[in-house]
């Protein structure tokens, strides 16, 4: 059974990557607070008698389900708003009105992208991903750690069982050797 001290220092140290995943999912920052708080509070409701060692991988269900929930949630809003968007207003001084003129994407989400920009930037994620599968493992796994799970260099040195220096060189020649095929494919980032 976790105590309260090891629950919340638990939420304390997942707090930072919950939020980084969470706005990478999103892409809005205020909906990716809301995201993790909800999931910290049903941690802590539901399952905070559990064993501190199972705190991890229930938080990240829980906050992945949290995720899919808020895009469920923003489906049926849009739904609802372009049912209700479609409802002309009465009168003559609206003869020439048209839905798509009343219609802006918000700027940043997806809907505000051209279906071109969408498939490039599909397209040049993959490029990337393939181009981080073909990382030696040990710099891939440092690379993941540290900047996609945001990890500082003792937290991914203890969990990679290595020194900080390690970490440090695996890092470096993963972010050089993905720098350079990236740019022979033309990709500058």
């Amino acid at each position: 059974m976790a105590t309260d001290k090891e629950l919340s220092d638990f939420l304390e140290n997942v707090e930072r990557r919950a939020f980084k995943q969470a706005v990478y999912a999103v892409r809005k920052e205020e909906s990716a607070l809301d995201i993790v708080q909800d999931a910290m509070i049903k941690l802590a409701e539901k399952y905070g008698d559990k064993p501190a060692a199972e705190l991890p991988m229930l938080f990240q269900r829980i906050l992945q389900n949290t995720i899919l929930d808020y895009f469920r949630r923003e489906k049926v809003r849009n739904t609802w708003v372009s049912l209700f968007s479609g409802m002309k207003p009465s009168g003559d001084e609206h003869e020439d009105f048209d839905i798509l003129d009343t219609y802006e994407s918000e700027l940043g989400s997806s809907a505000a992208e051209s279906s071109a920009d969408q498939v490039e930037r599909a397209q040049m994620l993959d490029l990337i991903d393939a181009e981080v599968q073909k990382l030696p493992s040990r710099q891939r796994e440092a690379f993941l750690m540290r900047y996609w799970q945001d990890m500082d260099v003792a937290e991914t040195a203890e969990a990679m069982g290595c020194s900080e220096g390690s970490v440090k060189t695996h890092c470096s020649r993963a972010t050089h050797t993905l720098a350079e095929s990236l740019k022979a494919k033309g990709i500058k980032l």
